[in-house]
């Protein structure tokens, strides 16, 4: 696939190991929260390693069949803690992708169909976690990532 420009999402994303997790949603469903639990998370040690990518947009391209996430330099290492305002974190400027997380979804289910938990951004296949609206998603990504079953 021939790489095109980067295209810039409203969402976070966050390094959780090797691999980044795409945090996206509506405003004020919890995306810049989500980020700030997986960096405590692996500050508390109960994952290996967390750190911002970026907060509330990024640049995303296909590269190779995958997907990078780009920080937008006015916005590196910048994150909005409600109740604090923008604070300063550690960051990486690229991550590869391999999880999306769709907060507030309208189609999260239970039980969800095997198989349904697939998106396609930019024309690259990804693992989807659609996280219900009122759900506390970092256990589910947790979850996601440390379970064998395919979502």
């Amino acid at each position: 696939m021939a790489a095109t420009g980067p295209a810039t999402i409203h969402a976070s994303a966050v390094l959780f190991g090797a691999r980044a997790v795409l945090i996206r949603g509506p405003t004020g469903s919890g995306k810049s929260r989500l980020a700030l639990a997986l960096i405590a998370a692996a500050a508390a040690g109960t994952i290996p390693f967390a750190r911002l990518v970026a907060d509330d947009r990024i640049y995303v391209e296909a590269r190779h069949g995958r997907l990078l996430a780009r920080t937008p330099e006015q916005l590196a290492g910048l994150i909005e803690v409600r109740g604090l305002g923008i604070r300063q974190l550690a960051h990486d400027p690229v991550a590869l992708v391999d999880l999306v997380v769709d907060l507030a979804a309208a189609d999260a289910s239970r039980l969800p169909a095997p198989g349904s938990g697939q998106i396609e951004i930019e024309g690259v296949r990804l693992a989807r976690l659609a996280v219900a609206p009122a759900a506390d998603p970092l256990p589910l990504v947790l979850a996601a990532r440390t379970t064998t079953s395919r979502l």
